[in-house]
């Protein structure tokens, strides 16, 4: 049984390390840093994650009082897959769309989809977002949890938290951007749709120049016209958090952090 109704814990896991953070279920204070563990995996995949998330939750949760807590999880995108789906014509079934997925996915990874636990937005009527998760990473965060009290609620990548956390907040034809450890998760939108999402290398001294330049080349790719906004949230580069320096570079607009 959950014993405190207003707030809950997220535990943000990297393939470096892992935090816990208080959150309100009201008002828009932003989560607040309880304690932070580094993650000694043999690997940073999520094989070697998922063998050392037992102790590294353990050393993170000590002395927290976090028993009977709900707790929210989320994953590095670097441990997750993000794609985009086209739905079957005609589809009329939430397996068509399941099928869809799993298709799209081997034929961008070259790999069955057995091992990954996939959940969507399913939509029979326009394309949609998929995402996969290890499923030894989610067992072993289930029963780290589990052994701890604490009630897991959801999981999820990085930027799927973002977006729900932001969606409401962009502007029309806005596109948004989540950084963090220096890759930026650019998702290119249109008529308030998500569109597809970019996962791109930030460089030392990132600024507008550099920003402008990736998103045109992303919208070229993708058939869209270049944004004339970027909101960013998350680790976001001084120079980006400033007003672009020229009209011809794309402007930005930093989010609130409060979840």
């Amino acid at each position: 049984m959950l014993k405190n109704f207003t707030q809950s814990l997220r535990i943000e896991v990297t393939p470096q390390a892992l935090r816990l953070l208080r959150v309100r279920r009201w008002g828009s204070a932003a989560p607040e840093l309880l304690a932070e563990q580094g993650l000694a995996a043999l690997s940073a995949g999520p094989a070697g994650v998922a063998d050392a998330l037992p102790a590294a939750l353990a050393a993170l949760l000590a002395g927290q009082d976090a028993a009977g807590m709900a707790a929210g999880v989320v994953l590095s995108d670097e441990l997750v897959r993000l794609w985009q789906v086209t739905p079957p014509v005609q589809a009329a079934r939430l397996a068509d769309l399941e099928g869809a997925a799993a298709l799209r996915f081997h034929t961008l990874y070259g790999e069955t989809p057995a091992a990954w636990h996939i959940s969507a937005d399913w939509n029979a009527a326009a394309p949609f977002m998929a995402a996969a998760i290890p499923r030894l990473l989610k067992a072993a965060i289930e029963n780290a949890a589990a052994q701890h009290g604490l009630v897991v609620t959801a999981i999820v990548p990085h930027f799927v938290a973002a977006w729900n956390r932001h969606a409401r907040s962009l502007k029309n034809d806005a596109w948004f951007g989540v950084a963090q450890a220096n890759v930026l998760a650019l998702a290119a939108c249109e008529g308030g749709k998500l569109r597809a999402v970019r996962h791109i290398a930030i460089p030392h001294g990132a600024d507008h120049y550099w920003l402008t330049q990736a998103a045109q080349r992303e919208a070229l790719l993708l058939g869209l016209q270049a944004p004339a906004l970027i909101q960013l949230s998350g680790e976001v580069p001084p120079a980006l958090a400033k007003p672009a320096a020229s009209d011809k570079h794309i402007a930005t607009a930093a989010l609130g952090v409060a979840a």
